[in-house]
């Protein structure tokens, strides 16, 4: 990822979200023009933007809000961007860098300038914090791990207070579980939960073939033999032999011969009970087992050429 910070000249979020990490998109025309050398670079530069009067702020929101003047809304963004910084540093200590804190922050900022409404008589710093510390929320929550911790509204909220709880790697004690639950007004298992995830890491798919710990890793026993393509397939036409393909071979003979394979073969139980025997079937027809025994040879001849299609 290139740590290097530019400061275009263009004030769409749209934009900015299309710089590259790192890239830290907006601009000031008495700042660095183009790229500024690291962050610390950026700091300062942006440090250097003027703050606003209150009658300048209302002047500049008022043009953009009712004439859609970009300048007046760069100006606003621009004299904001070191609330920005402030904001972003609060959350290094999720591992992730801090340039791309600051440029989703940016992003906040600037969808904060495009709804503020100067008639509602707040400062737009107060107003901004909130799309601000989303935007870099939202951006956390993407990054912080591959597998997302948090995905509801309550889940997020939880998820960052218990990170701002939390100190070192030791575990809440149940009294510490049952406070935060009631001064977070959740749930104690809750609490319990989003604390496992928190403490959690990213566990490979698979293992390291070298080390022979390939058998081990999670690919070895989470793997559907059932659900393999080959396996569904040859379960599909197995199942369909034993139902069309039987059904058709069966048609295909006369009805004695029919009785005679549905007696001996379909009328068996699973523990093998059950089914006619030669002789049994010889007395019904009146003829010598011997006989039954041709007639079933016959018919699982035919049957066996009928099941030929569905094989």
């Amino acid at each position: 990822m290139s740590n290097t910070l530019t400061l275009p000249s263009t004030l769409s979020p749209s934009s900015a979200k299309a710089a590259p990490a790192g890239a830290l998109a907006l601009s000031h025309a008495s700042l660095l023009p183009g790229q500024l050398g690291n962050i610390d670079a950026y700091i300062q530069a942006v440090n250097r933007i003027p703050m606003l009067t209150p009658a300048e702020e209302r002047q500049f929101a008022t043009e953009y809000r009712e004439q859609n003047n970009l300048e007046s809304a760069r100006k606003l963004v621009l004299s904001h961007l070191r609330l920005v910084v402030s904001i972003a540093r609060n959350y290094l200590g999720y591992g992730l860098p801090h340039a791309d804190l600051i440029q989703e922050g940016n992003i906040g900022l600037m969808k904060a300038v495009k709804r503020f409404d100067p008639e509602q008589n707040v400062r737009l710093v107060s107003y901004a914090m909130h799309w601000i510390k989303a935007e870099i929320h939202e951006y956390i929550l993407r990054n912080w791990r591959m597998v997302k911790v948090a995905t509801t509204k309550a889940q997020r909220k939880l998820f960052f207070n218990l990170r701002s709880h939390k100190q070192g790697l030791q575990s809440f004690t149940p009294d510490e579980i049952d406070g935060l639950a009631k001064e977070l007004n959740v749930k104690r298992e809750e609490v319990a939960e989003m604390e496992t995830r928190l403490s959690g890491g990213d566990v490979a798919l698979e293992g390291q073939v070298e080390d022979g710990e390939d058998a081990f890793a999670p690919i070895a026993y989470l793997a559907d033999s059932h659900s393999e393509p080959t396996a569904v397939l040859a379960a599909r036409q197995r199942d369909k032999l034993h139902s069309d393909g039987i059904a058709s071979a069966l048609e295909s003979l006369d009805s004695r011969s029919r009785r005679i394979i549905e007696a001996r073969w379909l009328q068996v139980e699973d523990d093998g009970s059950g089914g006619s025997t030669l002789h049994e079937l010889a007395d019904e027809f009146g003829v010598s087992a011997e006989r039954i025994r041709q007639i079933e040879a016959s018919a699982m001849k035919k049957m066996r050429t009928a099941l030929a299609e569905y094989a």
